[in-house]
């Protein structure tokens, strides 16, 4: 199973192995420069692999199931919860690309249950994946970064951060973790030219949600509630998280960083009447 959610710096400075330290030549704001996607075999984060692709990245899908990856992008075998893994995928596609400008952290699990239905064990199961994980991805991939002229992170938080939803306290302080480290990771790498934003999903159609969906008594009828729960009446399409995962990855956004976009069809800020 694919770990997975639902996981313009300073100019002047030269790109490793010789390669262009000038992105967008080409007119693809993405061309020249090499991406991290953790958890990019399927769900979001494959949209956002294909989204960074086809906008000109050289595209790395770390996941623990490479072999499900598109065969466009380069795929290593990794576990986000073990740091040799980690260190071992990231060094395999610094030797391939020369370079590392984006990591964007997708990789996660879900949880389901109040404080009394998860032990302690799961606990640090899901914290080491969805939050450590971070740690581990974008340290080692650091050096790299630092080198970029165009050095952006782009983390995968969740509304669970921003809402509190019933039967999620595990994942939910894990996703509420995510977006307080995106922060701080913002304010800790700014002057070195790194940005790190994070989006909020709301509910989004993917394989995932798919699998819970069949497992309920009545799979239309949650999907139905699902679907009301957000203002705009859907679940969200994993294309939409990967188009503003692209926005905040791109040198062309060079002035965000330590942000945080809802793409949940409203369900972080409105409060619609019934109709």
């Amino acid at each position: 199973m694919s770990q997975q959610s639902g996981q313009s710096g300073q100019s002047g400075r030269s790109g490793q192995s010789g390669q262009s330290s000038q992105p967008g030549q080409s007119g693809q704001e993405f061309d020249g420069l090499v991406a991290i996607v953790t958890g990019g075999a399927s769900g979001i984060g494959a949209a956002i692999a294909a989204r960074l692709g086809d906008a000109g990245a050289s595209v790395a899908v770390l996941d623990l199931q490479p072999e499900a990856a598109d065969a466009a992008h380069f795929a290593v075998q990794a576990n986000v919860a073990d740091d040799a893994s980690v260190r071992s995928a990231v060094a395999a596609v610094a030797e391939k690309f020369g370079r590392i400008d984006i990591v964007i952290n997708n990789a996660g699990i879900g949880a389901i249950g109040t404080i009394a239905d998860n032990d302690d064990d799961e606990w640090a199961r899901v914290f080491s994946i969805n939050v450590t994980g971070i740690a581990r991805v974008t340290r080692a991939a650091l050096p790299w970064l630092l080198a970029s002229p165009s050095a952006s992170v782009v983390n995968t938080s969740s509304i669970a951060a921003t809402a509190g939803l019933p039967a999620r306290a595990l994942y939910t302080a894990s996703k509420g973790a995510v977006l307080s480290l995106t922060r701080a990771m913002a304010a800790d790498h700014l002057r070195e030219g790194i940005r790190v934003n994070c989006v909020n999903p709301g509910t989004a159609d993917t394989p995932w949600v798919g699998r819970l969906l069949s497992q309920a008594p009545d799979p239309e009828a949650e999907r139905a509630a699902l679907n009301a729960r957000q203002p705009h009446g859907r679940l969200v399409e994993a294309g939409e998280v990967a188009d503003a995962v692209a926005y905040l990855a791109s040198p062309r956004s060079g002035s965000t960083t330590g942000a945080s976009i809802a793409v949940d069809g409203g369900m972080q800020n409105l409060r619609l009447r019934p109709e």
